[in-house]
């Protein structure tokens, strides 16, 4: 009896041994996961630094204004009768603007007129008389005197006949100074008197003001250390000259970002420096066929003065700018990225240009920077330009690093 009951106490020990190991099978390590591989590296995407020959663009600030200005003055006297244009509209050169009162000025025309008249008819007398002393004076019929005095007077009224001629054509003009136009196309500001105002009373009094803003030009100064810093690369090597003022390209950032569709040219580079400021002035000249661009906007102006022969441009996104200055990260042939710092200055069609710290062959990153982990692998893809992302700020002068 005490034997059956060892027996079936044993028994049911095995069990519950048995059901206290399968709990813990089930927490311990499976034999797939310990023995699985690592997780393949990130992808990053790449480009290979490719020395060319770029453009050195230098942005600098500055300010529009219309490439012609004309103040519409009345030079005739008068009461404005009339307002012949609408405010801020499109002029051209010889539109009448403004008509005054021409009363006075027909009759003094017609005064002048009638002294020219009364001139010619003298002259008629004075000549057939001359004319009718010469054969009595050859034959000595009248004394040599009257004869003279005969020419004299045909003379004078031929004098007398020039100058009616001239009050007539003075009378006209001062007719025509009554039809104000434009003395160049343009876009007409407002209007400075209304009809019934007294003008041109004393002084040539305005009126309007004219201003053709296509092309328009663009004031500007760069500093003239920057200059002569340009100059004495180009003079050493390091740079080559972008070529003559007018073959210049310039573009126009406005204040929003945006960039003025039409490119423009450079007109000149003044030859002096201000004293006060240190700066160079400069022009451009840029079209504006629309109308966008306004007198006195400001805006910021990129050209490109020199041009580096073995550059290595970069997307905007490939540069990483800090405090400490400007660094780029490279994958190395183990597919390691690490930081570079580098020297950049702004290039063509929103890109960096490398001026020193990479080397050409060299992979870029210019995606995928979250994914890096220190002393991690990682696996470089040709970077797609479709998934860049939106543009760095310019800086804001390229000779200023």
């Amino acid at each position: 009896m005490i034997a059956v009951i060892s027996q079936r106490i044993r028994r049911r020990l095995q069990l519950l041994s048995v059901a206290l190991a399968l709990p813990l099978a089930a927490c311990g390590p499976k034999p797939d996961a310990a023995a699985g591989a690592a997780p393949p590296p990130p992808e990053v995407g790449v480009v290979t630094a490719t020395p060319a020959k770029v453009g050195v663009v230098s942005e600098l600030p500055g300010r529009t204004e219309a490439s012609r200005v004309a103040q519409v003055r009345a030079r005739a006297a008068g009461i404005v009768q009339k307002r012949l244009f609408a405010e801020g509209s499109e002029v051209k050169a010889g539109q009448p603007l403004f008509r005054i009162d021409d009363a006075p000025y027909r009759a003094a025309l017609a005064s002048a007129q009638a002294a020219l008249a009364r001139a010619e008819a003298n002259v008629l007398q004075t000549r057939a008389q001359a004319e009718r002393y010469k054969p009595l004076a050859e034959a000595n019929a009248v004394s040599q005197q009257e004869y003279i005095a005969a020419q004299a007077a045909w003379k004078q009224a031929e004098a007398d006949v020039a100058s009616a001629k001239a009050a007539v054509q003075t009378a006209q003009i001062n007719l025509g100074y009554t039809s104000v136009t434009s003395p160049i196309a343009g876009r007409i500001g407002r209007a400075l008197v209304t009809e019934g105002a007294l003008v041109g009373q004393g002084e040539a009094t305005q009126l309007a003001l004219v201003q053709q803003i296509d092309p328009l030009y663009v004031n500007f100064t760069q500093s003239a250390d920057e200059v002569l810093r340009l100059r004495a690369d180009i003079a050493s090597g390091r740079y080559q000259s972008a070529g003559a003022s007018g073959s210049v390209a310039v573009s126009l950032v406005l204040d929003d970002g945006s960039v003025h569709p039409q490119r423009g040219r450079l007109l000149f580079s003044d030859l002096s420096v201000d004293p006060a400021t240190g700066q160079i002035s400069l022009r451009a000249e840029v079209p504006n066929s629309k109308g966008t661009l306004l007198p006195g906007l400001y805006v910021r102006v990129r050209l490109a003065q020199a041009e580096l022969p073995a550059g290595i441009a970069l997307p905007q996104q490939a540069v990483q700018r800090g405090s400490a200055g400007d660094t780029v990260t490279v994958v190395d042939a183990e597919g390691k990225a690490a930081a570079r710092p580098v020297k950049v200055s702004q290039g063509p069609n929103r890109q960096w240009v490398v001026l020193d710290g990479l080397k050409g062959g060299e992979q870029v990153v210019v995606d995928g920077f979250q994914k890096i982990r220190p002393n991690a692998p990682v696996k470089a893809v040709p970077w797609a330009p479709a998934a860049a992302s939106a543009p760095a700020a310019a800086p804001a002068s390229a000779a200023s690093r």
